[in-house]
């Protein structure tokens, strides 16, 4: 059927059709640097100029960018017009600086200082040539100046030890800088890769920086993005490719993630990194690609390779896939608990100089396909169609499957399946044998043990006025969820008037909403949902995810966050140290503020932590008429950052046992503040 006829009745709406980041990547997969492999990389970006926004000024974009494996011989060649003196070993900074010279000169001198700090040497700074007229008036408003700056190093370092340094250095630079110099930004500072992006279209991507014209500019890797703002407005800095990665998506959990990084900053620790300069190493601002991009970066600085990273990122789905190898599942179980996933629609392409990568999320809600060519040129992008070759030429063609990862190795000119990338991840260490010693679960079983108390009816009334139980609540939400075991069911919307505008006295849940990300994600079926979808969480301390051990492994495992009465007292009886529980009452006496309240519940878990309890249990359960109760809401959030603040949160888990949650909303809240 034509489209004509879905219009003339109405059917299909041009204005409703939405669009999304375009990425590719091109590689020889020999390692052989062309200008054609450039040249062709912006021609590829440029078919995707559909995939992104345009201002009312036309040529003002999202942002747009190529990642390229460091182009030597051009680098070397204007070092030497420049009369820099490079040696065998240098790098190459691409920075983003302030129109206001004394700034930009503050930004150099604090950037060259921390450089010379880590043994690194100046050889000079270069203005990149830039053509203004590739910008509209919104892009203009924040150009930014853009320079070059050469670093060298001693001959004989190591090129990963080069890599550390330099990121080092880029941290504590930025952490001096950034706070009074948001124009600031380290596009890439590497011995390997170099980036040119902007707020322009991809057609003025080339004529923003000429020298991408210049037939000595030659690269063997080309990683290449379209950006569609959906969460950020555009930025120059947030333009993409960043310093290893473009993303197509959306990272949905990203705010749990960047305080995750946070609290999790105090486990990670390698000789590898002095992590006092390095932390925090995710922003907690900007967009949620340039998160994920720094957390990438900061563990490839503190040793782990790039395919472990990027599956401790993004793990594919591995709790419901029945025909996963035992090995492979057992390093994903293995990893999960030092690393929560990274979710959300997500396609990601990638460099770190000699791998040209790419991964989907475990939904596969992102395309990526990609073409092998007798040239030994690899062609991987969000369509098909990118560049034009000859059909003949081609010798392999495919696409990613949800949860997959493959790769090109441009040192040896290997090419990477998902079965190669997994079989090397799987058998690295013995993780299956390992979760079999030393993981537990709680026992899945029905209610045996009777309830701690009879309630007479005085008292059930007196326990459903001090936690706000309503008749409508009993009679529609409690009364069903005991006859069925199942939410009750009610009209979509909700006409409750906002709590805070509210005559009553309102529960703090209700003072919350849902947070979700406004994308193009299209919604998935039930079956890939069962599959992609688990509830399955752990107990334990944290460990430090630099390292991999046996005792990693330790952990307690439930197949839900919400645990039954049985659950519960299972958790309590455990007399092994790695599980030992500390109980904490939240009712406090009514002489006491709530205020003084919460700081005495924060000052009992911080000090049952140090003293190696690992499950804290907050409860309300046992109320009396000379104390009232800190709501649980409340404590659970303040026991979390106070935890993070001290350092000891993934030492701990937080369980809640509270009269106050009885619906879903009111779970994921405690959940989101740290339960």
């Amino acid at each position: 059927m034509e489209n004509t006829t879905n219009q003339d009745t109405g059917l299909y709406r041009p204005e409703f059709e939405k669009a999304s980041c375009g990425f590719g990547l091109i590689a020889h997969m020999d390692g052989i640097a062309s200008h054609w492999l450039v040249k062709t990389a912006i021609t590829s970006l440029g078919c995707m100029t559909h995939r992104g926004a345009v201002a009312a000024d036309g040529k003002s974009g999202d942002g747009c960018g190529i990642l390229l494996r460091k182009p030597d011989s051009f680098l070397r060649a204007v070092a030497y017009d420049a009369k820099f003196e490079i040696g065998r070993n240098y790098a190459v900074g691409v920075i983003f600086l302030s129109r206001d010279a004394a700034k930009a000169q503050r930004a150099r001198t604090i950037l060259q200082s921390e450089l010379a700090h880590q043994g690194l040497e100046v050889a000079g700074w270069r203005v990149v040539p830039v053509n203004p007229d590739a910008c509209g008036e919104e892009a203009l408003r924040s150009l930014p100046t853009i320079e070059q700056v050469f670093v060298t190093a001693p001959d004989n370092l190591e090129s990963d030890k080069f890599e550390r340094l330099l990121y080092v250095a880029r941290r504590r630079a930025e952490k001096a800088i950034e706070p009074n110099d948001p124009t600031f930004y380290v596009t890439t500072l590497s011995s390997r890769v170099i980036s040119y992006k902007g707020l322009v279209v991809p057609s003025n991507l080339p004529v923003l920086y000429p020298e991408l014209s210049d037939a000595r500019l030659s690269s063997s890797v080309a990683v290449f993005h379209q950006r569609f703002s959906t969460n950020t407005l555009p930025e120059w800095r947030l333009a993409q490719p960043f310093r290893y990665l473009a993303h197509n998506g959306e990272i949905n959990t990203v705010q749990g993630n960047r305080n995750w990084s946070v609290a999790r900053g105090h486990k990670f620790n390698t000789p590898l990194l002095p992590m006092e300069d390095v932390r925090p190493m995710v922003s907690m601002s900007g967009s949620d690609s340039l998160s994920l991009d720094n957390m990438l970066k900061g563990l490839l600085a503190g040793g782990m390779d790039i395919f472990r990273a990027m599956r401790y990122l993004i793990p594919p789905a591995w709790q419901n896939i029945e025909t996963m190898d035992p090995n492979l599942r057992a390093f994903y179980e293995y990893s999960s608990m030092h690393m929560e996933p990274w979710d959300g629609p997500a396609g990601i392409v990638l460099t770190d100089g000699r791998y040209a990568a790419c991964t989907l999320d475990r939904n596969g809600l992102r395309p990526a396909r990609y073409v092998i060519t007798k040239d030994r040129h690899i062609t991987l992008a969000s369509e098909v169609g990118v560049h034009a070759y000859k059909e003949e030429d081609v010798i392999a063609k495919g696409r990613l499957k949800p949860g997959q990862m493959i790769a090109a190795d441009t040192e040896t000119g290997k090419l990477l399946l998902p079965s190669d990338i997994d079989q090397m991840l799987s058998t690295r260490h013995p993780y299956k044998e390992w979760m079999q010693k030393h993981a537990r679960h709680l026992d899945s079983r029905l209610f045996e043990s009777q309830p701690q108390s009879s309630l007479d009816p005085t008292m059930i009334a007196t326990y459903q006025k001090m936690f706000q139980v309503t008749y409508e609540e009993r009679d529609q939400v409690i009364r069903v969820l005991a006859e069925t075991g199942q939410e009750a069911i009610g009209s979509m919307g909700d006409d409750t008037p906002m709590a805070v505008l509210s005559q009553h006295a309102r529960s703090p849940f209700d003072y919350f909403r849902q947070q979700f990300a406004q994308v193009t994600n299209p919604p998935i079926d039930p079956l890939r949902e069962q599959i992609v979808m688990s509830l399955e969480t752990c107990l334990g301390r944290e460990q430090n995810v630099f390292a991999e051990t046996a005792e990693h492994a330790h952990r307690l495992l439930v197949d839900s966050p919400i645990l039954s009465q049985g659950k519960f007292e299972q958790l309590l009886s455990l007399t092994d140290k790695d599980y030992t529980h500390e109980f904490i009452d939240l009712n406090f006496d009514t002489t006491s503020t709530l205020r003084n309240g919460l700081i005495a519940i924060c000052d009992q878990a911080a000090t049952a932590v140090r003293a190696g309890k690992v499950v804290i249990v907050l409860s309300d359960r046992n109320i009396d008429p000379n104390k009232i109760p800190a709501h649980a809401l409340l404590a659970t959030g303040a026991v979390h950052h106070r935890l993070i603040a001290e350092g000891l949160r993934c030492d701990a888990n937080i369980v809640v046992e509270t009269a106050t949650a009885r619906d879903p909303h009111q779970f994921a809240t405690l959940i989101g503040y740290g339960a």
